[in-house]
């Protein structure tokens, strides 16, 4: 069979509410997709489509903010991921080419956990800042409870999702769970404004990357200037805009448990075209879920065998983490020098 070289839209309903054949037939399309095009998109997810738009208007009136004002919520540092980052502040580029010298043209917002687990774990040694507090905004009043509802309701879709992914993989259904009920996931929010000014040479959007950890969804906007990926052939393709569903890829740290079984793809958003004007504002709504810190991550079961031998060392989730900031946060410092 040849490869999937476009991203293909799969709905999990079956897999909510049908009987055994049809939530394996749902896995077994997942398991392609993931393993050719590292993407998918998921119809049937059962999100509340009020909680997206609430979510979205909120996040639209703050960062119509002031510069000034959302500053006052900046990103400490880069090794907690809380906070505003502000247009051309990141290059997420760099994670990959530390020759990237151009920041993104994209602002964002970003919180973790909004339910902090025992003391003693949030507060271990090897918890690092992934329960550091979340840093909310003053206005608009209603971004808290807001964003709070929707990141329980991503992490129940990625629940769901993982459990799928389990199934996929020739595992048991529940898997993953006890990997993470504790999850250190991170809900981001991109604004990406209309552009008054050509961009810089080699500058877009958002630079041609992979995310980290173990999945992502995002709901985006069908706006001019959108979302590619980098498919099998070396091409890059346009993620179609479906309405009502979200856009889902699988991470580095997937792709290092299923000792590279399923792809962790490059994929960046391009500017739109010259004078697109404020239609080509996009904002997006990304959870990028990650496994308890603890979680280990090793090759799975069924993925590695007789002439196929763990590609990577054992880990833990956390420490993967970690260690994608760091090489991050040293390309950074290698541009400012």
């Amino acid at each position: 069979m040849s490869k999937l070289l476009e991203v293909p839209v799969i709905d999990i309903a079956r897999f909510r509410s049908g009987d055994e054949d049809d939530r394996r037939a749902v896995a077994r399309e997942v398991d392609r997709a993931c393993t050719d095009i590292g993407f998918l998109i998921i119809d049937g997810h059962g999100v509340d489509p009020a909680l997206i738009e609430r979510t979205r208007a909120v996040s639209r009136e703050f960062f119509d903010l002031p510069e000034a004002e959302k500053r006052r919520v900046a990103r400490p540092r880069v090794d907690v991921s809380r906070g505003y980052t502000g247009l051309e502040d990141e290059s997420v580029a760099r994670s990959r080419d530390a020759s990237a010298t151009q920041g993104d043209l994209n602002e964002s917002l970003m919180i973790g956990p909004v339910d902090r687990p025992d003391e003693a774990y949030a507060t271990a040694p090897a918890a690092g800042q992934h329960f550091a507090a979340n840093i909310w905004p003053q206005r608009p009043a209603a971004l808290q409870p807001v964003w709070t509802e929707y990141y329980r309701a991503m992490g129940d879709l990625a629940a769901t999702i993982m459990r799928i992914f389990a199934l996929a993989l020739d595992l048991d259904e529940h898997y993953f769970d006890d990997k993470i009920d504790r999850h250190i996931s991170r809900l981001r929010l991109r604004n990406y404004p209309a552009q008054a000014e050509a961009p810089k040479p080699g500058q877009i959007r958002a630079g041609a990357h992979s995310d980290y950890g173990s999945l992502t969804i995002l709901c985006t906007e069908d706006k001019p200037g959108g979302l590619q990926v980098c498919n099998a052939a070396g091409e890059w393709v346009d993620v179609p805009i479906v309405p009502g569903t979200f856009i889902i890829n699988i991470g580095d740290l997937m792709a290092r448990w299923s000792n590279d079984r399923w792809v962790s793809t490059l994929h960046r958003v391009v500017n739109p075209p010259a004078g697109a004007g404020g239609a080509a504002r996009r904002l997006s709504i990304v959870f990028f879920h990650n496994p308890n810190y603890d979680a280990r991550i090793e090759c799975l079961p069924n993925c590695a065998g007789d002439g196929e031998p763990p590609r990577y060392p054992p880990t833990t989730s956390g420490e993967h983490l970690r260690s994608m900031f760091v090489t991050t946060q040293n390309a950074a410092a290698g541009q400012q020098a």
